[in-house]
């Protein structure tokens, strides 16, 4: 037997991620004509719209100004919060390590993309390369990334658990 309403609320949820996506989707294409990248993004919190975002790397000269992180700060000011909880994060493309990471950081329930890394880089993005990168060993990569420990290296640390009003996230 099978359940008819089950089924229903699959299809409307279907329908609603097919909505946002194509929401970000088009902002992607949008910020190209515009002289962006091809990268949107929506925060989703229900059906609310709560937040957009559109590439903004070359605009603003900020690497990290991704439509997912764009998206994602926006979202955090429109709700006062750093924690998206409860909310959906819905990607023109599948978030780079970064967003992905900023992702993680804000704490969304899901994040949902439609084009993959394999398209990101047939237009010539570097999101499959660091991907890529993140597998090897780091002896490996181009960028020398290597500890140098300080006497007083945890000191923040120490500071950050004994501050009494610290908020933990």
């Amino acid at each position: 037997m099978t359940d008819v309403g089950s089924n229903e609320g699959d299809e409307m949820a279907e329908s609603q991620d097919a909505r946002w996506l194509a929401r970000a989707v088009e902002l992607a294409v949008d910020n190209v004509a515009a002289g962006g990248g091809p990268f949107g993004a929506v925060v989703v919190r229900g059906d609310e719209l709560v937040a957009t975002g559109q590439n903004r790397v070359t605009r603003d000269l900020d690497p990290s100004a991704h439509a997912e992180v764009v998206a994602i700060r926006a979202a955090c000011r429109a709700i006062g919060d750093f924690s998206l909880a409860g909310l959906t994060l819905y990607a023109s493309c599948e978030p780079c390590p970064m967003c992905l990471a900023t992702s993680l950081w804000s704490r969304v329930d899901r994040v949902l993309y439609a084009a993959d890394r394999h398209d990101a880089a047939r237009g010539g993005f570097d999101d499959l390369e660091f991907y890529e990168l993140f597998a090897r060993d780091r002896a490996t990569w181009s960028t020398v990334v290597e500890a140098s420990r300080t006497d007083d290296a945890s000191a923040p640390f120490d500071a950050w658990l004994t501050h009494a009003t610290r908020v933990a996230y």
